[in-house]
């Protein structure tokens, strides 16, 4: 393998086979459709921000900005793979532009990098915490968050050129992930302590949400090796795969997640004797 080719598996895929007009063409709609979702979220933060009683307000303001930043990022790297691959009319097939940008997934690690903590943070200030402590668990929140998403951005530069590298720097993003999980957990089985029936049976929604949604990252990150090297998904409907994997991902763990959220603080304003109608 290539060591000078920015060892990541879609530009490898790219410079050796191509990919076909289907497979070019489903990445760069599965991008734009990404990003589209997160400028509709954040429309749908700002028009619903007002049905929550003000105390719970700063969990919309998190998913607006996590709309904005994924938004942003989103866009930035469907623009990277349009202009990082061209189209050879003599193979039919589109090649890496190697005079061009390269592709790069890091666009994603740091919009990861932004939202992560906003996205574990938004959470405690809608539940109420009766035995953990807030400022404890929002601190357990960034350092896990934080060096998960950095651990990870590190592993996918040695994907194609350095695999055992991609599963060491893999395995070591993996711990703080299920210590994620496990605060994540704590934090809605304290959160449903007291408050209505409704309210905690989203909150379970929340958990099995966040479960499914977290769980499809590693499996993206790992999709060029899933079933061996340069073999299953080493080809481009890996490339495919791995691209609509991170982007149902985004939309549940960030758009689902903060609707999800909204309705909670919904139906404990409402337990408090909040009418936002009154405001109209």
């Amino acid at each position: 393998m290539n060591e000078t080719i920015n060892a990541n598996f879609e530009n490898f895929i790219g410079l050796t086979e191509g990919y076909s007009e289907m497979a070019y063409q489903m990445v760069s709609h599965v991008l734009t459709l990404g990003y589209a979702v997160m400028l509709a979220g954040l429309l749908y933060f700002v028009l619903t921000l007002r049905t929550v009683s003000p105390k719970y307000r700063m969990s919309n303001i998190l998913s607006g900005v996590v709309m904005v930043s994924a938004f942003l990022l989103l866009f930035a790297q469907a623009g990277n793979w349009t202009s990082s691959f061209q189209f050879n009319a003599e193979a039919g097939r589109y090649f890496l532009n190697t005079k061009g940008d390269l592709f790069n997934n890091g666009y994603r690690y740091l919009n990861w990098l932004i939202d992560v903590p906003m996205l574990l943070f938004q959470i405690l200030f809608v539940v109420s915490l009766t035995k953990s402590n807030f400022k404890s668990v929002r601190n357990q929140f960034w350092f896990s968050g934080t060096l998960m998403i950095l651990t990870g951005y590190v592993g996918q530069f040695y994907e194609v050129s350095n695999p055992t590298a991609f599963f060491v720097w893999g395995a070591i993003s993996t711990v703080f992930f299920f210590h994620i999980l496990w605060l994540m957990r704590k934090v809605i089985q304290e959160g449903k302590e007291g408050i209505p029936k409704e309210a905690q049976k989203v909150l379970g929604s929340i958990w099995t949400l966040f479960l499914v949604s977290w769980f499809l990252y590693p499996g993206a990150y790992l999709m060029p090796h899933l079933l061996g090297l340069e073999g299953g998904f080493f080809n481009e409907t890996g490339v495919v795969a791995r691209q609509i994997t991170y982007t149902i991902a985004d939309v549940s763990s960030k758009v689902i997640y903060g609707v999800l959220l909204g309705n909670v603080a919904m139906i404990l304003s409402r337990n408090e004797g909040y009418d936002y109608k009154k405001l109209i």
